[in-house]
């Protein structure tokens, strides 16, 4: 799926010539990310900044390419939120905090510096 998915990101035309149908990719890739996303928020409940900081982070740590780049980005995203849960757990026992609050906490700076590296803010 990597290889696929690293084909789209040349272009239509380029991908065609590596043999994988654009218009049927993002379809198949829409709808996996639905069914996927949806059972996640169903189960844990919303957690913001999980899916706007990890996969940049996991970008800049292995590249572009997405066969390294989802597994490393799905292993982050896994340690970033036991970090907070045993965090939300652990700072103000025996009271737990929103563990939306502690991944906010470390996704809000991020993504200001992530803005910044990419010259939108100066």
């Amino acid at each position: 799926m990597g290889r696929r998915i690293d084909a789209l990101s040349v272009g239509d035309d380029a991908a065609l010539t590596m043999g994988v149908t654009p218009d049927r990719m993002r379809v198949i890739l829409v709808v996996l990310t639905c069914i996927l996303v949806g059972s996640v928020v169903a189960m844990a409940g919303s957690i913001g900044f999980v899916g706007l900081v990890i996969p940049h982070a996991a970008r800049r740590l292995v590249g572009g390419s997405h066969r390294h780049m989802i597994p490393v980005a799905a292993l982050l995203g896994a340690s970033l939120l036991i970090a907070a849960d045993i965090g939300a757990r652990t700072l103000l026992a025996p009271q737990e905090i929103p563990i939306g609050i502690l991944t906010s906490l470390v996704g809000a700076p991020f993504l200001i510096l992530l803005v910044r590296w990419m010259g939108v803010l100066k």
